[in-house]
């Protein structure tokens, strides 16, 4: 029965793994609360701060301390102490370049007149007792971050091997020490979430090594970072790497920005169910020709964010797989559109939950059209203002036309456009909305990086309210490009 009781209590209290505050309160119920509020507290690194390490610094064992004593960066009798708990076991999510950077703002903090060179030297040795600690403590890391070079090599530390077997999520860099990835993959064959910096483009074959041994990898995150001007031939090796992949991948993102990379290599991977192509350039989507014919029959999202494929090739792409779209996004920050893909989404995407694309000001029999194919729709993301829709009248075919399955709508506004809608017509939405047997109250969100909450119209504003208190609105928010969480 206690272990039961702790299981359940366990269970209960991660769901505040957000809320340090309370987390805290929740230490000074009992010794049983105690110690599982404790352990959520000190499972990410990214939650220590300047006093978490006293705390580490306090864990470490007397051989250790007295290293740090004879280097003149044990400055307080209170590290000399034994902790309450071994604080170091419960991390399982380690960054290297955190530790890193906070252990610099630590040992600055605590001489402020010391020299660059003397801070350097002092975070090194500091540096390397925390890691041989926590290779020694963490008995199952599950997560571990290295992107930044380091000399201190805590993958041969005694424990590591226990430490890092089980690791499900990796995020490197591909230049890091190519010794560490040939000791990784000796260690570990069980990470599931992979991303890669890919700071240049020549690779190590330690990373190519880790990367044949895994057996249950899902998830894929690329960020281009190297120079601009790489051809396909200054490629080679990364596509060479990227063909390694197991085609185990249920998730890839391809985050390249202004880069070039050729996408042929996607082909493999026929068991995706989300694809997320990040790219500011159309040249990347030349090998979408290849793509446009390739059956991916597991594939629910649909992410093209920027440039996009040639329209005609992604109209082929969707006739193939659009059946199977659960959500699709095309343009969500530059405000693409075409009325031909918008036809095609009508067609061929009839199962889609979540839409965001865009429709001229002429287009507005187009967006009846998806309404009228896509039943099943509960979220759609239009643009609005300028050159696309008007907002009056885009909201008038929301509510005649679109599924009852509809509840949430965003609006998203063109160049730093404002609302112009009256006060009475926004009324007059609000009214036809709660007239309608939607299965769900409405989420609204205008996104616009022009404006804010308090540029709203006072009449809107108030309106606003008021269905938020009849219930007709569940959610309302007003945010930039980069933050649509709602």
């Amino acid at each position: 029965m206690p272990q039961l009781l702790a299981d359940c209590l366990n269970e209960i209290l991660k769901y505040l793994k957000e809320d340090r505050i309370s987390l805290y309160s929740c230490l000074l119920v009992n010794r049983l609360w105690c110690e599982i509020s404790v352990r959520i507290l000190w499972k990410s690194i990214w939650n220590y701060n300047n006093k978490t390490y006293y705390t580490i610094i306090s864990c470490l064992p007397n051989e250790s301390k007295e290293i740090l004593y004879n280097n003149e960066i044990i400055i307080s009798n209170s590290i000399l102490k034994s902790p309450m708990f071994n604080y170091a076991a419960f991390c399982k999510v380690l960054s290297i370049n955190q530790i890193n950077y906070r252990v610099g703002l630590f040992l600055k903090k605590q001489q402020p007149n010391i020299s660059t060179q003397n801070l350097n030297k002092k975070v090194q040795i500091l540096l390397q007792e925390i890691f041989k600690l926590y290779m020694k403590e963490i008995t199952s890391l599950k997560e571990l971050s290295f992107l930044q070079l380091t000399n201190i090599t805590f993958y041969k530390y005694p424990g590591a091997k226990e430490c890092l077997k089980n690791l499900t999520e990796l995020y490197c860099r591909s230049d890091i020490n190519n010794e560490f990835f040939y000791q990784l993959s000796k260690i570990s064959n069980k990470i599931q979430y992979f991303t890669i910096d890919f700071k240049k483009t020549i690779i190590s074959n330690g990373l190519t090594e880790l990367i044949s041994v895994q057996q249950k990898l899902k998830y894929l995150d690329i960020i281009l970072s190297y120079g601009s001007n790489k051809t396909s031939k200054d490629l080679t090796d990364i596509i060479t790497l990227l063909k390694k992949f197991p085609n185990t991948l249920n998730k890839l993102i391809l985050d390249g920005g202004i880069h070039f990379i050729p996408l042929s290599f996607i082909t493999k991977f026929t068991n995706l169910k989300e694809l997320f192509l990040l790219f500011y350039s159309n040249k990347t989507f030349e090998d979408f020709k290849i793509l446009q014919y390739v059956k991916f029959s597991k594939l629910q999202i649909l992410k093209i964010q920027y440039a996009s494929p040639n329209y005609e090739l992604l109209i082929n792409f969707l006739e193939i797989n659009g059946n199977n779209l659960k959500e699709f996004y095309i343009g969500d920050i530059i405000g693409e559109s075409n009325n031909s893909l918008n036809l095609a989404i009508a067609n061929y995407c009839s199962n889609l939950i979540k839409l965001s694309t865009g429709f001229k000001n002429d287009e507005l029999e187009t967006l009846k059209e998806v309404f009228i194919g896509c039943q099943n729709l509960e979220s759609i993301k239009i643009w609005v203002g300028g050159l696309f829709l008007n907002e009056k009248k885009a909201m008038e075919m929301i509510i005649k036309y679109s599924p009852k399955s509809v509840y949430e709508i965003k609006l998203n506004y063109l160049d730093c456009m404002k609302s112009k809608l009256l006060p009475e017509e926004l009324e007059s939405f609000f009214i036809n909305w709660k007239n309608r047997t939607s299965k769900k109250s409405l989420s609204l969100m205008v996104i616009n990086n022009g404006i804010d909450v308090n540029e709203v119209n006072i009449e809107n504003t108030k309106i606003i309210e008021k269905y938020i208190r009849l219930g007709v609105i569940k959610k309302f928010k007003i945010t930039g490009f980069y933050d649509e969480t709602f």
